[in-house]
């Protein structure tokens, strides 16, 4: 019986049991990770499973059931029970309940992957990341980590309208760690970013971050942070490197304008939405440079599909334009209550997961300017780059950001390194001060994005460039 057959025979039961519309995913997974710590490797894991997902409509009401089981039987099972939970929860659900209308694909997709990374040795990488470690012990490091991450998605979608979709997404990423130990505190610097760089790519990818050629930085920077001056606090201009703004974005744009947390259907885990579905197309959320898109096309990012678990196919749309709101992420359920004509940004972490609005590629264009130009512009500022702690609150509206690193800006020249760098702001009048962006950009990747109950952990990418920031409230720390 094949991976169509299964899900093919969930969704007929389904509606064989009342079901006005049923879909099943079926899914194949491999996951694969590492970690490494001055100089051993400390644990691997490789695991794999599959299941069956079915989600089926009875009346206003949803149901969702899923099976750790592939067999004809089992799925018959499985659509029965999604239908009746559907017949329950019609009970008591709103009115209404319905989804934007669809044209049903037959189709492929998967990812371009030159190297599988699930072929590449454990020795090999085990020896990339030992040695990771090892160089930053040795520049400066009182504790060195090194990390790798590989997932290996199949996944077979057939829904009652037809569509009948295929997809083979292979994604990894990897990262390392410095930790300086002083007197009163810790200081640490990681690469590429603060949880490490991931893409939807092969192993190419991993081996482009060239984590050797940055370890003895790393491990060099984190020993100077310990004298580093104290970040001043004040108000001031604030440059922000891509990675940080692609954090920023994540936290500030792209889950406020999640339609389901808009509309108040997600609330319980993280809040819901400052914005308002009345002021969409007419809110002005930041300045002209800011053009946010909601493209999950992008070759490699790490938020990039060929199809949502819906069966949308991936279109690139504007969410921000010249600093106006004009789109959210939505699903079809959600598109429909809130009277818009798209989706398509619907996924789940897996199978036994109900499928739920998700960000994509959630990122800012790039803009006119050269990082040395932000520079030289800026008389008096501070530069921060890599995460070190983030707070925002259950509005997506207030947020206070720390970086591992900062660095003085004085007459258009970077100086001196600072030590516990924080800066905080408002969400619409942070972004409305953005007066300059650089062309530099680089799609991050997020693959730790938690959302839901039971929680799932989404996938994301956020292209984003260093840019500047004016008037900004830095050096705030608890007292």
């Amino acid at each position: 019986m094949s991976d169509f057959e299964a899900a093919e025979a969930a969704v007929q039961a389904a509606l064989d049991a009342g079901a006005s519309y049923a879909d099943a995913r079926l899914m194949h997974r491999r996951t694969e990770q590492m970690g490494a710590r001055d100089g051993d490797v400390e644990d691997v894991s490789q695991r794999s499973d599959a299941g069956l997902g079915v989600r089926a409509l009875v009346g206003s009401g949803w149901g969702f059931f899923a099976v750790p089981d592939v067999e004809f039987g089992a799925a018959r099972r499985a659509g029965h029970r999604a239908a009746e939970i559907a017949e329950a929860s019609a009970l008591v659900s709103r009115d209404g309940a319905g989804m934007i209308p669809s044209e049903p694909v037959v189709g492929s997709w998967a990812n371009e992957c030159e190297v599988d990374p699930l072929t590449v040795p454990l020795s090999v990488k085990g020896d990339l990341l030992t040695e990771a470690t090892r160089l930053m012990r040795e520049h400066g490091a009182d504790v060195a980590t090194a990390t790798y991450d590989v997932w290996d998605t199949r996944k077979w979608f057939v829904s009652s309208e037809g569509a009948r979709i295929d997809q083979h997404v292979r994604e990894c990423g990897a990262g390392i760690q410095a930790t300086a130990i002083g007197e009163h505190e810790t200081q640490r610097r990681s690469y590429p970013a603060s949880r490490g760089q991931f893409a939807t790519r092969g192993w190419e990818f991993v081996e482009a971050l060239d984590l050797l050629g940055n370890a003895p930085r790393v491990g060099a920077e984190a020993r100077e942070l310990l004298t580093a001056p104290e970040c001043p606090s004040g108000r001031t201009d604030l440059v922000l490197g891509s990675e940080q703004l692609a954090l920023q974005i994540h936290e500030s744009v792209g889950h406020a304008i999640e339609l389901d947390r808009i509309l108040g259907w997600e609330a319980a885990y993280a809040g819901t939405s400052w914005l308002d579905l009345s002021r969409l197309g007419s809110l002005q959320y930041g300045s002209e440079l800011m053009n946010i898109t909601i493209d999950p096309t992008i070759p490699g990012a790490l938020g990039s599909f060929g199809y949502d678990d819906e069966g949308t196919p991936a279109v690139a749309r504007d969410a921000v334009r010249e600093g106006v709101w004009v789109g959210v992420l939505a699903g079809r359920d959600s598109a429909a209550a809130a009277g818009l004509d798209y989706a398509g940004s619907v996924r789940a972490d897996g199978w036994s997961r109900l499928p739920m609005v998700r960000m994509t590629n959630v990122g800012l264009e790039p803009g006119p300017h050269s990082f040395e130009e932000i520079i030289a512009s800026t008389d008096d500022g501070i530069y921060m780059e890599s995460n070190r702690s983030w707070s925002i609150d259950d509005k997506r509206l207030n947020f206070q950001f720390g970086t591992e690193v900062g660095y003085e800006i004085k007459g258009g020249r970077l100086g001196r390194l600072l030590r516990n760098p924080t800066y905080t702001g408002i969400g619409p009048q942070f972004w409305a001060s953005l007066d300059m962006l650089s062309h530099e950009s680089v799609a991050w990747g997020t693959p730790n994005c938690g959302k839901g109950q039971p929680g799932q952990t989404g996938h994301t990418g956020h292209p984003a460039a260093p840019a500047r920031f004016r008037d900004v409230r830095v050096g705030v720390r608890a007292r």
